[in-house]
């Protein structure tokens, strides 16, 4: 359909200021509001990973893409089922104590939500105990994810790990890690379920995660 195709094309180019009234002309047109999301932006964002990935783009491209589908999501969230935006299940992300970097975890954050997750985002700097905590507030969640940008922060993701390794609810999560010091290796060794190397990547390990 017409509209969802200029939605799908916005949304790979970054126009923010013109996506709103696409997909407000989508739903004049009556196009369905979960085909707008998943066949307009969300399939445009798995592209846009996918040019990430290959080396066509890079990470200013991919931050105005995810912008652009959230200017999008925010015209057409009271058009779609309750929790339809979230639909893909809830993760929890943060950057571990001691870190105070946040460009790679809040580009983690928007391609999370791209891929129809409902994300809670817990900042910097955050102590191994909020995660527990911020999962006991948020039991249906699927994913934890700790950052860690810095090599001297690497002892403190082990930590948050080794916390959510312990914890009786451990079984209904996956724990995904990144950043950049951050190695497969090094995620087996502290016994996370997932390592990705990039944003693009860590969605769409996400969503094989939640299928399993």
């Amino acid at each position: 359909m017409a509209g969802i195709q200029e939605v799908y094309d916005l949304v790979a180019k970054g126009k923010a200021k013109a996506i709103a009234g696409a997909v407000q002309e989508a739903l004049d047109a009556g196009c369905d509001p979960s085909d707008i999301l998943n066949k307009g932006m969300i399939a445009a964002m798995d592209e846009v990973g996918a040019k990430f990935k290959s080396g066509e783009i890079f990470v200013p491209e991919m931050l105005v893409a995810a912008r652009a589908m959230k200017k999008g999501v925010e015209v057409l969230k009271p058009h779609l089922a309750t929790g339809v935006a979230g639909a893909a299940g809830k993760i929890i992300i943060g950057t571990v104590a001691g870190d105070l970097h946040d460009i790679g975890k809040n580009l983690v954050a928007m391609m999370m939500e791209s891929a129809g997750f409902e994300v809670i985002d817990l900042g910097v700097d955050v102590a191994k105990e909020k995660f527990i905590e911020a999962y006991e507030a948020n039991p249906e969640t699927k994913i934890v994810c700790c950052s860690a940008l810095l090599t001297t922060t690497m002892p403190a993701l082990k930590d948050a790990v080794a916390l959510l390794n312990d914890a009786p609810f451990r079984s209904k999560i996956k724990v995904m890690v990144g950043g950049a010091p951050i190695t497969q290796e090094f995620a087996d060794e502290i016994g996370a379920d997932a390592y990705t190397e990039d944003a693009a990547s860590a969605a769409q390990r996400a969503k094989e995660l939640v299928a399993c």
